[in-house]
């Protein structure tokens, strides 16, 4: 054989083999390939969309951060301030109530004192009558000085 035959006959078999490559061999090749690619480009798109998913619930709960933040502030200050209320309300009642328990230790005292002078006049008064008797030497009579001792005792 010829070069020129050999050559021919390996043209025709290349073209053969092209062929059976491009009916047979080519598309589940190609399909496999354009299914991969368009798996990755879902991956991605996934991906994007996750991303974007992310940033939203971040901000979402940065969002939700400062706001239990203001309301964990707001109830402190909240707190504060009935604290402050309350120390405010005992120290008025403990004012009042120093106020009352005083004003009924002046009003025991002025009895007490008022008791006291009575017996002091009480005394004075049976003093009086001892001292006049002794004086007199003789027995004095409570019941006929009885007006006596009356009218001594508003003059104490």
């Amino acid at each position: 054989m010829s070069i020129t035959g050999t050559l021919i006959i390996q043209i025709i078999v290349f073209l053969i083999l092209v062929w059976f490559t491009m009916k047979f061999v080519w598309p589940p090749i190609a399909t496999a390939l354009d299914e991969r690619a368009r798996k990755i480009a879902e991956g991605l798109a996934a991906a994007d969309r996750a991303k974007a998913d992310l940033a939203t619930a971040n901000q979402r709960v940065e969002a939700e951060l400062s706001k239990s933040r203001n309301e964990t502030a707001a109830r402190l200050a909240e707190a504060e301030r009935r604290a402050q209320a309350i120390v405010e309300e005992a120290k008025s009642r403990a004012t009042e109530e120093g106020n009352k328990i005083i004003a009924a230790a002046k009003v025991e005292a002025e009895q007490q004192a008022v008791q006291a002078r009575e017996a002091l006049r009480e005394q004075v008064a049976v003093l009086a009558v001892k001292g006049a008797e002794q004086i007199l030497r003789k027995e004095v009579n409570a019941g006929v000085h009885a007006d006596l001792l009356n009218r001594l005792k508003t003059e104490l």
